[in-house]
């Protein structure tokens, strides 16, 4: 079965006033995603994640516009699309939930007919069937009587509740994939814990496959089938989770695990020494290099390809051919 959505060598560039200026954001990034799976893309800020995803629903700003490569939705070509079909799949077939509900959510607008809007566009749902499909998207983000809490307003709501209500609205056009771009930044750890559940019972219901944006690894552990580590634009390592949680193999995804917390330790944690690189301004070679503690020679003026280490396990770097090599000599020895 062809995978649902297959974005190859996508490259997402922001322009200066005139051109001068270019910022990389998102460089030659591939990956693929099957229906009912979650793919967590993770990484610093500024490392091209909400681009990438921008880049999926046609939402780039006006400063920003695809360069190259492709985004192949359900056997359709989306970055070929015009603005009027994009908008009928927008909602309809692929939904996104942003980390400020409010960014979402019109103050002057009930919960009602934000929530209705989607089933009424994409589904064609009218009069009763539409206030019915209202109640039970309430019920299944957990929205405590949903008939009341339907009338209210956005700012009669805890931040909780208004997150749910985005994560209802994305669900009422009935879409196949939902992009979830950091969705639990601002609440609390209960209320955390509480919309990644809601989040895994919508998916398990429904199918719908996932790509979950996010700083936390704990949350990628819980939520996600496979990782795509992001640096300066380009995904350095991806693969299933319990590969890259066990054995990482990129410096950088070794780094971002090994600033991990770890329950009961009272070591002190481990902080990536340096900056992440000016996008504008990118040198040769792996833009990792200034930052890390394994760098060979040739990282500072090559780039290194993908290499793959298991079917669906690639990462992007010269220390996987040097441990190729050892492991080798050493089996031969």
């Amino acid at each position: 079965m062809p995978p649902l959505l297959r974005v190859s060598d996508l490259q997402a560039h922001y322009f200066s006033f005139g051109g001068s200026r270019v910022v990389k954001a998102v460089d030659g990034v591939s990956f693929i995603l099957r229906e009912g799976e979650t793919i967590g893309l993770v990484g610093e800020s500024g490392c091209g994640k909400t681009t990438t995803c921008l880049s999926v629903v046609g939402l780039l700003p006006p400063a920003a516009r695809i360069v190259g490569g492709s985004i192949e939705f359900a056997g359709e070509e989306l970055t070929t699309k015009r603005s009027r079909e994009m908008r009928r799949i927008r909602g309809g077939q692929i939904a996104m939930i942003l980390q400020d509900p409010m960014a979402s959510l019109n103050p002057l607008f009930s919960i009602y007919r934000q929530v209705a809007e989607p089933a009424y566009y994409h589904q064609g749902m009218r009069s009763r069937s539409l206030r019915q499909r209202v109640k039970d998207l309430l019920r299944a983000v957990r929205i405590p009587s949903p008939d009341v809490r339907m009338r209210e307003y956005p700012h009669q709501m805890s931040g909780g509740m208004r997150q749910r209500v985005v994560g209802a609205i994305a669900m009422a056009g009935g879409p196949k994939l939902i992009i979830a771009d950091e969705p639990t930044t601002n609440l609390d750890v209960t209320v955390q814990a509480q919309y990644l559940e809601v989040l895994k019972d919508i998916q398990q219901g429904s199918g719908v496959a996932l790509i979950f944006v996010t700083h936390n690894l704990g949350i990628v552990a819980k939520m996600c089938d496979k990782m795509a580590v992001m640096y300066a634009g380009k995904i350095v390592e991806q693969g299933a989770v319990r590969d890259l949680f066990r054995s990482p193999k990129h410096p950088y995804t070794q780094a971002l695990l090994g600033s991990m917390p770890k329950l009961g330790s009272k070591e002190p944690l481990f902080a990536i020494p340096g900056q992440p690189p000016n996008l504008a301004q990118l040198g040769p070679g792996c833009a990792f290099h200034p930052r890390c503690a394994q760098a060979l020679p040739q990282c500072a003026t090559r780039e290194p390809e993908d290499r793959q280490i298991a079917p669906t396990w690639t990462a992007k770097c010269w220390l996987v051919d040097e441990r190729a090599k050892e492991e080798y000599v050493s089996a031969i020895a």
